[in-house]
């Protein structure tokens, strides 16, 4: 055991096997197509390293990462795993820093261009580059617009040592139900053709083309193109759980988000917990304390609701936190009884797989993202860096 997971009390359990299940569920949306495997942010907070590993393990032969700065990190870390025939495509460049540049192109990371200072910026380097031309068709984000994409696929076939190797976008509402979401990522699917098509007429050839994350996958087939980018699936997460939930779409959440009871103590009616006083006791009852906080990533929107579940001798209690999330804990309501329900050291899950016999009916993180009014990428993903993490 790591000295970090012997002096925590809490901890976040990452089941590597069930990634390598949803990497399969991923490649049964999109059979046909090559698959990216998306490690940015951390892994969603998973670990990047040991994830990236586990993506090679499972196939993968091409990584996403967002910041250059990971990207070249995990580069060094898969070249010591002995993966170095696994690609790594990033599509952040920080601006006003060549050296940068000069080092991901050295390092053999594939980079995103979008406009033709950024096109410029690669090829002064003078070190051939892999390249994939960004077309912003209706995210808003990075991206030439469609106006402007001939001009930048005009400029890369005129460049000796840029090798463009991808055209790509991304959606903005492909993981939305209605005739409304549906029709705006129709036209960018249309949109995005059109720019292949101007990639072409510019004399570009054997490109992949690639727009589709998890939601395009499940939700639009027309879509998959040469390549597609497997994020939040990976990671056994619905991309809209109000389309469709996590587990009706076949994934195994990966992460078991745990601590130990550090308190249980009995309180008279009328006590008010932790700062404000949001919460009073309305009977006399039982208090746990959990250690973890908002300085972990726990959300303190989820104040007087967050779901956990408390593993005990005698079996599973459902409950809540009472009260605000502090820094390093929250207090969950244990309910009223004559001898204490839990014990010091009994564990508490805040959310993980609940079909998973050791986790059986815990939360979820789709149950965390509903009661703190975000996403469930967010909830795992802001995990805070001092929680251990520990590979199973």
């Amino acid at each position: 055991m790591s000295e970090q997971l012997a002096h925590y009390p809490a901890s976040a359990t990452i089941n590597l096997e069930a990634l390598t299940r949803n990497a399969k569920r991923m490649r049964q949306f999109a059979p046909n197509a090559r698959h990216m495997g998306i490690v940015k942010a951390d892994a969603y907070g998973h670990g990047r390293t040991s994830i990236a590993a586990a993506l090679a393990k499972a196939g993968y032969d091409i990584l996403g990462i967002a910041q250059l700065g990971e990207a070249l990190k995990e580069r060094r870390a898969l070249d010591a795993a002995g993966h170095k025939n696994v690609a790594i495509f990033s599509w952040m460049l920080p601006p006003a820093d060549e050296k940068a540049i000069q080092e991901a192109l050295a390092a053999r990371i594939e980079l995103s261009a979008s406009t033709i200072d950024q096109l410029e910026r690669i090829a002064n380097t003078g070190i051939e580059a892999r390249v994939h031309l960004k077309v912003d068709t209706g995210m808003g984000r990075g991206g030439a617009t469609p106006a402007d994409f001939p001009a930048l696929a005009n400029a890369a076939s005129r460049m000796e040592t840029v090798n463009v190797v991808g055209v790509w976008s991304h959606f903005a509402r492909a993981d939305e139900l209605g005739e409304e979401a549906r029709a705006a990522t129709l036209k960018q699917i249309q949109l995005f053709e059109d720019a292949v098509s101007a990639a072409t007429e510019a004399g570009l050839t054997g490109f992949q083309r690639h727009i589709a994350a998890t939601s395009g996958q499940i939700w639009y087939p027309e879509a998959h193109y040469d390549m597609v980018r497997d994020g939040i699936g990976l990671y056994g997460l619905s991309p809209d759980p109000s389309n469709t939930p996590t587990l009706d779409l076949g994934f195994e959440p990966i992460m078991t988000l745990g601590a130990r009871l550090l308190q249980v103590k009995q309180v008279e009616a009328g006590q008010t917990v932790s700062y404000g006083g949001t919460w009073q006791a309305p009977t006399r009852r039982w208090l746990g304390l959990v250690p973890l906080g908002y300085g972990d990533g726990i959300p303190r929107h989820a104040q007087n609701a967050g779901p956990v579940s408390v593993y005990t001798a005698a079996g599973r209690i459902d409950t809540h936190m009472v009260g605000r999330v502090c820094m390093d804990q929250f207090v969950i309501d244990l309910g009223e009884s004559d001898e204490a329900p839990a014990a010091v050291g009994d564990e508490v899950v805040l959310f993980g797989n609940p079909n998973n016999p050791d986790t059986k009916g815990c939360p979820t993180a789709d149950d965390w993202a509903d009661v703190a009014g975000t996403i469930n990428y967010e909830i795992v993903t802001r995990l805070g860096a001092r929680v251990p993490r520990a590979y199973s």
